[in-house]
């Protein structure tokens, strides 16, 4: 008879546990679609900017949008890219260059100092200045052009490339990150255990913390970066000289001779091949920091 009442039972529990398995697998299934559909989104338009930038200036009007034309002209198009204004693309390109790794590598080394500052260590004020640091992160940074214009007009930094240098070197965000991860990634205990060992400030955070925050670090670094390359309203308000432009403001510029039609200049091809040519240093900067990026999680995982 017990036998009967276990056997009765297991088969009351299967039976209870039976409608969660197609729940569950429902909503791997729901949020598969909704990741899929995320990808397409994210992933058609650098799509087509890859197929647009292999057309001519006449086969982008005409075709299928998504698919290449007849004449694959890609390698004309980035030849034209040399020679259309004597190359000076190419000089968009190098200044969107300078542009991102000063702006990104000094932005990234100011969030960290001041990121691990406001997390470990107490001073007079420090709740006032992460409270400070909160309120800027919900500040648009297109707000600050006009007050940044004045500045560096007073400054007489106005067309150099100071003038888009310096204000890229502040991160509200990249501090709030660093601040928030230094505070349970670096733990109180590895810190004062350095100190007792004699390990001053500077070894400490060179040796100890500095590999413990790389995760932080390289995020930090990749939002800088893109956000400096991809920024386009600051050097539109601070540069006029068009050898200082980065490709951003360049190819803007080209877009508004194409829409006159001045001159006759429809460089459409040029317009979308360069857009694209310049996607492709993010890419490759992000393939290249994601290796220390995941493992740098997985040894804050683990440890």
């Amino acid at each position: 008879m017990a036998t009967s009442i276990l056997t009765s039972k297991s088969r009351t529990d299967r039976t209870e546990r039976e409608p969660s398995a197609p729940v569950g697998q429902g909503r791997r299934i729901g949020s598969h679609v909704v990741l899929v559909i995320l990808a397409i989104y994210f992933v058609v338009p650098l799509w087509w900017l890859a197929v647009a930038s292999t057309k001519t200036n006449a086969g982008l009007f005409a075709g299928d949008a998504l698919w290449f034309g007849s004449d694959f002209a890609l390698w004309d198009n980035v030849t034209g890219l040399f020679t259309h204004q004597g190359g000076i693309y190419w000089t968009w390109f190098r200044n969107s260059f300078v542009y991102a790794v000063a702006g990104g590598v000094g932005a990234t080394v100011l969030s960290v100092l001041a990121g691990y500052g406001l997390a470990k260590y107490r001073f007079r004020g420090r709740s006032v200045f992460f409270a400070l640091l909160l309120g800027s992160v919900m500040v648009p940074m297109t707000a600050l052009v006009i007050p940044t214009f004045v500045l560096l007009s007073g400054m007489g930094l106005l067309n150099t490339m100071w003038a888009v240098i310096l204000p890229s070197l502040l991160s509200p965000v990249g501090v709030y990150l660093v601040r928030v991860y230094a505070q349970d990634a670096v733990p109180e205990e590895v810190l004062d255990a350095g100190r007792v060992d004699g390990a001053g400030e500077l070894r400490l955070f060179f040796q100890v913390v500095l590999p413990l925050l790389r995760p932080a670090i390289v995020t930090v670094l990749l939002l800088t970066t893109v956000a400096t390359w991809n920024n386009f309203f600051l050097p539109l308000a601070v540069l006029r000289d068009p050898n200082l432009l980065p490709v951003t403001v360049g190819i803007y510029n080209w877009q508004a001779l194409s829409n006159a039609g001045a001159g006759g200049e429809q460089v459409w091809n040029l317009i979308v091949t360069g857009s694209f040519l310049s996607v492709v240093p993010l890419v490759a900067a992000f393939l290249s920091l994601q290796k220390y990026w995941q493992g740098g999680l997985s040894l804050g995982s683990v440890r």
